[in-house]
């Protein structure tokens, strides 16, 4: 836009455009993708299926994964049980998506190159982007809380939750566990949303970044489960994960084992936005 110099002459210089409102469109327009979409509903689904199937086997879990041997009257903990079947495919996927959307996905449609000319920033792009993928990780995670906690109250009942030690903590108390637990594995998939946002700067197409995202975290936890390779296992994202919702569920509260995994993610948060940032700094188009 050309603004007005004190001399009457017309400046050439294009005014910065308002971060908020083109963060508020990214946003909008990463939640109303279709695929978006499909995942959250996907994501809802979780929780609302492992209620019915706990309610309809009479509370038996059939020897699936241990925390659903503890779910029936206890519906508190529904939500944490579907956080830890999600998290290492669903929630992925559905950041990985985001991610190359984000930047690929518009590069493969061409709508990249008219955010790179624009008086944007490049910085501040990358900004926005990592913010709009981290508010599709905040609402993807919301959607299980409710749909957990609305299931669990419906199909499983309880006042409370129980936890591993045996002891009952109130409504209020197991829903700060719950919400801890929803604020932790949001900083691991940020971590994922990183480098996958680090892969959709630097190719054109989606499927790539969703397909390197998800390569890279089963290799991480084949990896993660190798004895001989316990040396490499702190510098794997995954590792800790399935275990930092069982430290939740003892009482009195522990949070030794969470410092690690917070350590790992923002590394690889730190690095995945550089790598992001540096290869969007020297990209054309």
């Amino acid at each position: 836009m050309t603004a007005i110099t004190l001399d009457g002459a017309p400046s050439l210089q294009p005014r910065t455009a308002p971060f908020g409102r083109l963060l508020a469109s990214e946003i909008r327009l990463l939640l109303r993708r279709p695929r978006t979409i499909v995942a959250l509903a996907v994501l809802a689904l979780v929780p609302v299926l492992i209620g019915v199937g706990i309610w309809a086997a009479g509370g038996d879990s059939g020897g699936g994964p241990p925390l659903f041997d503890m779910l029936s009257g206890n519906g508190l903990l529904l939500p944490l049980a579907a956080l830890m079947v999600a998290l290492p495919l669903l929630l992925p996927l559905t950041v990985s998506m985001a991610a190359a959307d984000a930047i690929a996905g518009e590069a493969n449609h061409g709508s990249l190159r008219g955010l790179l000319l624009a008086p944007v920033g490049r910085i501040r792009l990358v900004a926005m982007k990592a913010i709009g993928v981290a508010a599709v990780i905040a609402v993807g995670l919301s959607v299980l809380l409710v749909f957990g906690v609305l299931s669990g109250w419906i199909f499983l009942g309880g006042n409370g939750l129980i936890t591993l030690s045996g002891t009952t903590l109130s409504f209020v108390d197991g829903m700060g566990r719950v919400l801890l637990a929803m604020v932790l594995i949001f900083t691991q998939l940020a971590a994922v949303g990183a480098v996958a946002l680090a892969i959709s700067a630097s190719t054109d197409h989606p499927l790539v970044v969703m397909a390197g995202t998800l390569g890279m975290l089963i290799v991480f936890t084949v990896l993660s489960n190798i004895s001989a390779l316990d040396w490499l296992h702190p510098m794997l994202l995954t590792t800790g994960w399935m275990s930092m919702a069982a430290d939740l569920l003892r009482d009195p509260l522990t949070l030794d084992g969470t410092g690690g995994p917070l350590l790992r993610a923002g590394c690889y948060v730190i690095i995945g936005l550089g790598l992001a940032t540096v290869r969007m700094l020297n990209r054309e188009g």
